[in-house]
C-alpha cells in the first residue's frame, strides 16, 4: 500500500505546484522511489511522460483562467512557467488549437486534460509468467526515430515508422541472419518522448576485427542509415505475451501489469536503462506460436 499511496502523494504534489516550481526529485521522494524509477513508472501507468502531464495540466488551467477573463496572457505565461508570451502562445496553440488571445473571447472552444486520480480497486488474481535474468551488455544495430506527443500520437508514429522502413527491415533481418526475431528498443527517455529503434542482433562475423567495435556502427550508419544502440549489463524482468497470430499490441497491457501488479511487492525497482522487446515471428506453419517478450531493466531496492 505504501507504493500506491506514494504515487497518489506524488500526483498531489504536482497538482499543488502547477503554478510554481515542480521538482521531479521531490515528486519521486513522495512516491518512495528514485527519480528515474518514478519517471518510468509514471509513464508506463499513465501513458504520458511526467513533463507531458505537467505541460498539459498547466495549459488546461491557463486556458480556463483566460476563458473566464481572470488573467492577462502575459501573466498566464509567467504563472505557468513560460519564459515569454511567444513560447506560451506556441504551446497554447499546439494544445488548444487557438491562440491565448482567442481563448479570451466568448464561446472559444478549449481542451481540458483532467487530473490523474488514483482509484484502489479489487483486481488481480491473475497469473503472470515472468523470469528474472542477468544479462551481459550487448549491442544492436537499427533504424532510429524519436517519438513525441501523446500516447495516441506516439502509437501513430510507431505504425508509420514500421511501414516506412519495411524494406530496411528485410535488409536488417538478412544482416542479422534471423528472419524470425526482431528487436524494438526504447531509449533516451525525456520530457518530450523517447528514441525508438527497429533493431537486429547483427552477428560477430560482420565485425571488422582489425578495427574497434565502434567502427562497425559508424560504417553501417554511413552506408545504410543504421545506428548502434548499447544495452547495458544488469538484471531484467522478462515477461511473454501469449502465443497467437498477432501478439504485437498485447505487450502494452502486459507492460502495465508488470509495473502495477508485480513490481510493488517484488523488492525491485526500474533502473535507468533502455528497455526492449523481442518479437518472435514464425513462418506460416508456426504463425499461431508467435509471441513478444518485454525486457524491463530492474535492480534490487536497498533496504
Amino acid at each position: 500500500m505504501d507504493w500506491i499511496t506514494g504515487i497518489g502523494r506524488a500526483v498531489a504534489y504536482i497538482e499543488d505546484n502547477l503554478a510554481g516550481e515542480i521538482d521531479p526529485a521531490e515528486a519521486a521522494a513522495r512516491s518512495y522511489s528514485s527519480p528515474s524509477h518514478f519517471a518510468r513508472v509514471f509513464s508506463i501507468l499513465s501513458g504520458y511522460t511526467l513533463g507531458e502531464y505537467i505541460r498539459m495540466r498547466r495549459l488546461t488551467l491557463a486556458g480556463a483562467e483566460l476563458a473566464r477573463g481572470e488573467t492577462k496572457v502575459i501573466d498566464a505565461a509567467l504563472k505557468y512557467g513560460y519564459d515569454s508570451p511567444d513560447s506560451f502562445a506556441k504551446a497554447f496553440r499546439a494544445f488548444h488549437g487557438i491562440s491565448p488571445s482567442e481563448a479570451r473571447r466568448s464561446g472559444a472552444k478549449l481542451k481540458s486534460f483532467s487530473r490523474l486520480s488514483l482509484k484502489i480497486t479489487l483486481e488481480g488474481g491473475s497469473i503472470m509468467q515472468f523470469r528474472i535474468e542477468e544479462k551481459k551488455a550487448f549491442r544492436l544495430l537499427g533504424y532510429r526515430r524519436r517519438f513525441t506527443g501523446s500516447p495516441a500520437d506516439r502509437m501513430e508514429q510507431e505504425k508509420a515508422f514500421f511501414c516506412e522502413t519495411r524494406l530496411n527491415q528485410f535488409l536488417l533481418a538478412g544482416m542479422a541472419k534471423d528472419a524470425d526475431t526482431q528487436y524494438s528498443v526504447m531509449a533516451n527517455f525525456g520530457e518530450d518522448g523517447y528514441d525508438f529503434y527497429i533493431a537486429g542482433a547483427v552477428p560477430d562475423d560482420l565485425i571488422d576485427v582489425h578495427r574497434s567495435p565502434e567502427y562497425v556502427g559508424a560504417e553501417l550508419a554511413d552506408r545504410l542509415g543504421l545506428e548502434p544502440v548499447t544495452i547495458p549489463a544488469g538484471e531484467w524482468l522478462v515477461c511473454e505475451t501469449e502465443r497467437c497470430q498477432y501478439p504485437v499490441t498485447r505487450h502494452i497491457p502486459l507492460r502495465q501489469e508488470a509495473v502495477t501488479n508485480w513490481l510493488p511487492d517484488s523488492g525491485y525497482e526500474l533502473r535507468e536503462s533502455p528497455e526492449f522487446m523481442v518479437s518472435h515471428w514464425y513462418d506460416d506453419e508456426r504463425y499461431k506460436e508467435r509471441y513478444v517478450e518485454i525486457w524491463l531493466p530492474i535492480r534490487r531496492i536497498d533496504k
